[in-house]
């Protein structure tokens, strides 16, 4: 495995910005559209929240353990890429 990039704290920033925005402002959209596509902007937002947020992270840990159920929904959407793409390679013989 490739080492990790450094990264940059104003992109980190950038990311956790967009992040809440879309955590306000995607329900508020999603209201006069059909279909889920507040709970979309919604999840989208979280992911990025937590992904750029160890105080968000952190809380989000406690409130896990205490729901267990809303742990295993939003750990669906925040899947990585990594763990995906191995699982998909077919095992050797």
């Amino acid at each position: 495995m490739p080492p990790a990039r450094p990264r940059s704290e104003i992109a980190r920033i950038a990311r956790l910005a967009a992040g809440v925005a879309l955590m306000i402002f995607g329900p508020i959209i999603g209201l006069p559209t059909p279909g889920p596509l507040g709970f979309v902007l919604f999840g989208i937002g979280l992911a990025l929240v937590l992904r750029n947020s160890g105080a968000a992270r952190r809380r989000y840990v406690r409130m896990a353990r205490r729901y267990p159920r809303v742990q295993r929904a939003v750990n669906f959407g925040l899947r990585r890429r990594q763990r995906a793409a191995a699982s998909r390679q077919p095992a050797e013989p």
